[in-house]
């Protein structure tokens, strides 16, 4: 994986994008406990996320992150899929919810819910694992599949944890494909490209510039099966790595992988 340098710029906008997403949660947080207690955790989420989304947005304009997304899918607000996307960053989260318009609930580790304020919006908006409780998991499966019986999108980044290699992904987790053919929701799979850029993983200081998210072909399940879990996982893995190389990911070296 390569690294990036950063310099005194970085280390300001690091400093600068703290204060503002700490002076935001706090700006935000009398509407979503106001969302939360007369709308509940379905509708009241459903708009909550929406909030973060524009709040996530300002502070991005904020440090001069330009979000750009291409090709975003039907904003119809009944349209549900289960998204999957790269994970490369700890802005792969701010970047989901800035883009995506569908009400929708996130699979995430545990751990940032611990932080005080915030964490309490991370335990509402997401669907917290721990990957080394299989009790943890298989809650979280059910729990995924009960928000898309209420019509309510999910996204799972099948990688299951940051890619730390050169190569455009690494290997895929069954879960997320396992849900979609047993709810029969079709697959939206997504990439995110320059979060590597902007805050990596490996040194967390920020930078600015353009932040793309670029939104697939839609991936049908209609009538598959269980039988069908390993090459519906490899279609879409092929198809998000294909994207990831055509639009030059800023990780990959391109001399060390195979399509």
């Amino acid at each position: 994986m390569q690294q990036i340098q950063h310099s005194f710029k970085n280390y300001f906008l690091t400093f600068l994008y703290i204060i503002s997403f700490i002076v935001v949660v706090l700006l935000i947080l009398p509407f979503v406990l106001i969302n939360d207690l007369i709308f509940g955790k379905y509708k009241g989420w459903n708009y909550n996320y929406r909030i973060f989304g524009y709040a996530l947005l300002f502070v991005n304009k904020v440090v001069g992150i330009k979000n750009k997304s291409i090709n975003q899918p039907d904003k119809n607000l009944k349209k549900t899929y289960v998204f999957v996307a790269n994970h490369i960053s700890y802005f792969d989260i701010p970047e989901v919810l800035i883009n995506i318009k569908q009400p929708i609930r996130i699979l995430a580790k545990k751990g940032p819910d611990k932080v005080p304020v915030f964490g309490y919006y991370y335990r509402k908006s997401t669907i917290m694992v721990d990957r080394s409780s299989e009790q943890s998991r298989v809650k979280s499966v059910q729990l995924l599949r009960y928000y898309l019986s209420k019509n309510i999108s999910i996204l799972v980044y099948p990688e299951g944890t940051f890619n730390m290699t050169n190569q455009p992904l690494i290997n895929f987790y069954d879960g997320a494909f396992k849900i979609a053919i047993e709810t029969q929701t079709n697959i939206k799979p997504l990439i995110i490209l320059d979060t590597f850029k902007t805050l990596n993983h490996t040194k967390t200081l920020v930078d600015n510039g353009i932040s793309r998210t670029v939104f697939l072909d839609e991936v049908s399940v209609q009538g598959l099966t269980l039988k069908d879990v390993a090459s519906l996982k490899q279609q879409v893995y092929h198809n998000m790595q294909k994207a990831l190389i055509e639009y030059q990911a800023a990780w990959i070296n391109t001399t060390d992988h195979t399509t």
